[in-house]
């Protein structure tokens, strides 16, 4: 049985890439955003404070390890995520398998 969990999750953007980022997101590639609803991720957003990136979404699926793999294995999300990931820098706190460094959530009010 499916249950939404909140996520939060951080990470760092090379600054001169800011503005680069920002467009490719503005235009998000349709394959990406429809394996994005696939794995059953809603409420996306992405917030940027100077160099911080910092993700929320709500996960509704009942496996999110596997909908995870799934889209690892996604060809275009593959290919969304080389041209992501040169711009990004993991934390270096983040846990061991993780790009997104999760985040612990203190509070939440509905």
């Amino acid at each position: 049985m499916a249950t939404e969990q909140r996520y939060g999750m951080v990470l760092r953007i090379r600054p001169d890439k800011i503005e680069e980022y920002k467009r490719y997101h503005a235009e998000i590639w349709p394959g990406v955003a429809d394996m994005i609803r696939k794995c059953n991720i809603r409420k996306y957003s992405i917030y940027l404070k100077d160099d911080f990136l910092f993700s929320y979404f709500e996960y509704t699926g009942d496996d999110f390890k596997t909908d995870m793999a799934k889209m690892a294995a996604d060809p275009t999300t593959q290919k969304w995520w080389d041209v992501m990931m040169p711009m990004q820098v993991p934390l270096a706190t983040r846990q061991e398998g993780e790009w997104w460094a999760n985040m612990e959530e203190v509070f939440h009010q509905e």
